[in-house]
């Protein structure tokens, strides 16, 4: 299953600065715009937390008209801001706001500004219609919920749309499926600017799962079996604790007494991703906690994270999250988290 893309520096490495920093966030809102994408944009930028050492946006509501606006179901709200906000956020989250929405001039030109000067836009759900009417998914992969997907493709011949996945990073255009999948793609905006520890902090106030992949199924056809109540979470919570231990499927398997066979079927169905893909994932978000925290080598880490070598810690983590660890570490290890 693909993973979702970034554009790394040619030598997979970020700029000497580290990744894109997201201090100002501005969120557009008009009529018919979804209640839940919008208010996911709210929870993990709109609220203080800095009495957890949580990082604190500069969050603004902005919409292309004066006014009241009516919500997908009904209510009124009233945006502070108007679009010229935009013009100095470092993110803007375009919500879904129904498939027939068509941005006016005003709007698309500061959402190209924004990605020419080297801002992100992120789109929610349908959002991603927006996006492709302002021209900036030509060219680029992207995404919405499976729904729309087949719509998307066709009005949008020059995207290439990925359906399966959960959220799409391509550039400074970010789109993501539907519903919680905002969630997705929103903590790992923070992650890549804040780093892994500040969205795992934000995750756990929200009561969330602190990572899903990008790259891992919108849906699973089959996610409660009515033939058996067992349930894999107990593997896998012994997974997340062996991580430095061989973690094959034939492992997995006699650990939740089944064959290699039914396992990996029974663990697509529960997760919409493969076994592998899943331990990668595990044993990548660990190395991104003890790369902040500092205290081990890339070495000692590639051994507590199970990948076995420095080699494969490098190789697998910057295909993941295309940077090198030591860039990584120097981004957000505690020499910047203190000085």
């Amino acid at each position: 299953m693909p993973h979702p893309t970034v554009d790394p520096d040619p030598d997979g490495a970020p700029a000497a600065d580290g990744p894109p920093r997201l201090d100002r966030v501005a969120v557009i809102v008009d009529d018919g715009v979804s209640p839940f994408e919008f208010a996911v944009a709210c929870e993990v930028f709109g609220f203080d937390r800095s009495d957890d050492g949580l990082p604190v946006f500069d969050f603004r509501v902005c919409s292309p008209r004066p006014g009241e606006v009516a919500a997908e179901t009904g209510f009124q709200m009233i945006a502070p801001h108007r679009l010229d906000v935009l013009e100095s956020a470092d993110l803007i989250v375009v919500p879904a706001m129904g498939v027939g929405y068509h941005p006016g001039p005003d709007l698309v030109g500061h959402l190209r500004g924004a990605v020419e000067r080297g801002a992100m836009v992120a789109s929610l759900c349908s959002g991603a219609f927006i996006l492709g009417r302002a021209g900036l998914l030509d060219g680029r992969r992207a995404t919405t919920h499976w729904r729309y997907a087949a719509r998307l493709a066709t009005e949008f011949p020059a995207a290439r749309v990925v359906p399966d996945v959960l959220f799409v990073q391509d550039g400074g255009v970010h789109t993501s499926a539907g519903t919680a999948s905002g969630i997705d793609l929103c903590l790992q905006l923070v992650r890549a600017s804040h780093g892994a520890a500040a969205a795992t902090g934000i995750a756990r106030r929200m009561v969330v799962p602190p990572q899903r992949d990008g790259g891992q199924a919108q849906y699973v056809e089959t996610p409660v079996r009515a033939a058996s109540g067992r349930s894999l979470a107990p593997v896998m919570d012994w997974a997340a604790g062996h991580l430095a231990e061989e973690l094959s499927v034939t492992v997995l398997a006699a650990r939740a007494a089944m064959s290699e066979r039914t396992f990996a079927r029974r663990f697509r169905d529960e997760t919409g991703t493969t076994p592998h893909a899943w331990v990668l994932g595990q044993r990548v978000a660990l190395a991104e906690q003890l790369l902040e925290r500092g205290e081990l080598t890339v070495e000692q880490i590639a051994e507590r994270a199970g990948f076995g070598s420095a080699a494969m810690l490098r190789h697998h983590f910057r295909r993941v999250r295309s940077t090198a660890p030591t860039s990584y570490r120097r981004a957000f290890g505690p020499v910047r988290a203190t000085g």
